[in-house]
């Protein structure tokens, strides 16, 4: 008898299959003496659509909303449905004893495989493998320790929970919203709220009104102080005529040092990476997207095995991982690494405190870091290599000691007026060392009147010290800044907006329906999303609500929460949703609309964006025409920038160009670039091939070469 193992992805599958000894391999799955191994195509099986309910939703009307069944149905992905035949064959085998479910060890890992068990009829048992990382070592030790599959039931009711959920809100309001107001307008559990807090920015930035204010410094000749008012120690002067007065009081004056405070400030070392705090480092250092960082991130550790799990939302290591620490850290002394990790592999001991390993901290994996494969950089790819470092210098980080320095704060006064200086001697440079001298990982930027850090000579209190020089300067006050990525995934991450690994595609679907967009690297409202917000409603836009249900879905995977009310009270909500939307009397006025008419019904064409470029389309849905924009994305790529050119046309025909760098190529013909079309190829042949042409074999080396182009 034999196991039928199931894994996420058709490498994951192939590379459990290796470590297990099977080597009998099949299109869709590859067998051994004990074990079975095969795999899903990331989801086989989704949530059934309104039209398999009932054809009549096949026509998307107001009046049949909310489309609220008694019970969810599954079906069968199509484009995958030959992969999901074929585990249905293998588990009606006699001689398949049980399954041990291999997908991914998370809330969506749990769902793809219990949905597929759910349509085959699965009734034999069934264990889990739980593994953090995908090398031989681990796949070994998850597969000689696989626990019950009953013990991840209630991790499968908060991903079928979350799933149903997801379909009742974001499909129902989608379809009244579309319906409404006639345009492609789409909202969601998790986008919505998503959305109004970056419109909620766009606001604060527009309502601002900025305020001139001065600072005056003063130049003691070995440093420079800033001015403070006496009792709330701002530093801003809001009457030019006042900062003059004091500049003129204190020009050429002596004071004195009325205060030197020396204290020992110590800075821990940063905690291991989760992915939320990983995509923001990636972002804020390399201009990464969340959605990037997570498709190198998961190279790195299903590819390479050189990672653990990434979808976590821990930021501790558990106790029974000490053991394996330095293991860890001699797999990574090579290159940069090597002079960092020495030090720690010499000592005894790791420092391993309470700061770095929390049983209580972690829930389903600890935090992100190297496993023990063995890293060869030259088989990364650059982008690779530099998320890699910063994981594995946050690694290191860990066993280093504290930062340490001593914070020094002067005071001097002078005709009665005080300035401010402050100072650092750095003690012990501890983890910064892994970084290097100069490195700061603060994420709080110190406001513009804020005195920079400098050496300060040694003072004693009640010395005199004159003023060299002294000026004021002009500022003025700051709108908030727009959010770049890393903002926004560290708002969703406090408003409870959805989970580590579904952030970046939030993100990502709020871009791909146009709703947001960015610009150097700052995400900015667009009109659409501007009027979209309006015509939800206030519940649906808050964080709250929405930060309501995470925290159920959290209880019900946990075992706390009842997963039938939850989806219950998502029900009436959508119903109230919906309603709301029904009675509203706001206007959408379509941001897209173009000059072209359409040739069928003669309504102006909407523009709307596409991975392959800009389709124009009649907003009427039941005329349905659309037609390609004039300048389409080719497959052709840039010379310079390598991102995809436009085909154009011109007065010499269609070309390749490239906007940002101008650069243009001839396009020959459409269908094949510079090939040659059928039509000049039996020109070709024909002129060469007869007696007026050349001789019979060059035209027959001509036929070769035109065979050859075909392919």
């Amino acid at each position: 008898m034999k196991t039928l193992v199931l894994a996420e992805k058709p490498s994951v599958g192939r590379e459990i299959a290796r470590v297990l000894g099977c080597n009998q391999k099949s299109k869709s799955y590859i067998e051994g003496p004990k074990y079975i191994v095969t795999w899903a195509l990331g989801h086989l099986v989704e949530l059934a659509e309104p039209e398999d309910y009932d054809p009549k939703y096949k026509t998307w009307k107001l009046e049949d909303l909310p489309i609220v069944p008694d019970r969810m149905r599954l079906k069968v992905i199509r484009e995958s449905s030959h992969q999901f035949r074929a585990i249905s064959q293998l588990a009606k085998r006699k001689d398949i004893k049980d399954l041990i479910i291999a997908t991914d060890a998370g809330r969506e890992g749990e769902l793809v495989a219990r949905w597929i068990m759910e349509m085959v009829k699965w009734k034999k048992p069934f264990k889990r493998l739980w593994i953090s990382s995908q090398t031989d070592k681990a796949i070994k030790e998850g597969f000689a320790s696989v626990k019950a599959g009953e013990a991840y039931d209630n991790l499968y009711q908060s991903a079928v929970c979350r799933a149903e959920a997801d379909w009742l809100i974001g499909l129902n309001i989608t379809r009244a919203l579309t319906s409404k107001f006639n345009a492609q307008l789409a909202a969601g559990r998790v986008q919505t709220p998503t959305l109004s807090m970056i419109i909620q920015r766009e606001e604060e930035i527009r309502k601002f009104k900025p305020t001139e204010y001065w600072t005056l410094t003063a130049d003691f000749g070995a440093f420079s102080g800033m001015w403070r008012a006496r009792g709330n120690e701002g530093s801003r002067i809001f009457r030019k005529e006042i900062a003059q007065d004091i500049d003129r009081k204190v020009a050429g004056k002596t004071g004195k040092v009325t205060s030197m405070k020396t204290s020992e400030k110590t800075e821990p070392q940063p905690l291991a990476y989760d992915l939320t705090e990983l995509q923001r480092d990636a972002n804020k250092r390399y201009g990464f997207s969340a959605k990037h960082t997570s498709n190198v991130l998961q190279r790195l550790y299903e590819q390479h095995k050189l990672v653990t799990y990434p979808r976590t939302d821990s930021r501790y290591l558990t106790s029974d991982m000490v053991s394996t620490l330095k293991g860890r850290l001699d797999s990574i002394e090579v290159g940069p690494y090597a002079q960092l990790v020495r030090p720690l592999l010499k000592e005894k001991a790791l420092r391993v405190t309470k700061r770095i390993v929390d049983d209580s901290k972690v829930t389903d994996h600890h935090a992100i870091i190297p496993t023990e494969e063995s890293l060869r950089l030259g088989d990364l790819t650059n982008d690779e290599r530099k998320l890699y470092d910063l994981i594995a210098r946050r690694f290191i980080a860990l066993f280093y000691p504290a930062y340490r320095y001593d914070s020094i704060q002067l005071t001097v006064e002078v005709a009665g007026e005080s300035f401010h200086a402050k100072g650092k001697a750095v003690k012990d440079i501890g983890w910064k060392a892994v970084y290097g001298v100069e490195a700061s990982l603060s994420n709080e930027e110190s406001g513009e009147e804020e005195a920079a850090d400098q050496v300060l000579p040694v003072l004693r209190q009640g010395e005199e010290i004159s003023v060299k020089h002294s000026a004021i300067q002009n500022h003025l006050t700051k709108p908030p800044l727009r959010y770049t990525e890393s903002d926004l995934l560290a708002r969703m991450e406090k408003n409870n907006l959805g989970t580590p690994a579904t952030r970046a595609d939030i993100i990502e679907k709020l871009l791909h329906t146009e709703t947001i967009e960015r610009q150097s690297n700052r995400l900015y409202p667009t009109k659409k999303g501007l009027q979209l917000i309006k015509l939800v409603a206030n519940e649906l836009r808050s964080p709250e609500l929405t930060a309501q249900w995470e925290r159920q879905l959290e209880d019900i995977a946990r075992g706390r929460g009842d997963a039938k009310q939850f989806l219950s009270g998502i029900r009436r909500q959508a119903a109230a949703l919906v309603k709301e939307i029904a009675t509203s009397n706001v206007e959408y006025k379509p941001h897209n609309v173009t000059g072209s008419k359409c040739p069928e019904c003669g309504q102006n064409l909407r523009e709307i964006k596409g991975k392959r470029g800009k389709t124009l389309i009649c907003p009427d849905r039941e005329c349905g025409y659309r037609r390609a924009a004039e300048h389409q994305l080719s497959n052709r790529r840039c010379p310079q920038c390598k991102k995809k050119m436009e085909i154009r046309s011109g007065k010499v025909g269609k070309f390749f160009q490239c906007k940002p760098c101008n650069v243009v190529e001839k396009l020959e013909n459409v269908s094949g670039g510079g090939k040659v079309n059928k039509h000049q190829q039996k020109a070709l042949l024909k002129k060469y091939s007869s007696d007026e042409g050349l001789t019979s074999n060059l035209g027959e080396l001509l036929k070769a070469a035109l065979e050859q182009n075909k392919k």
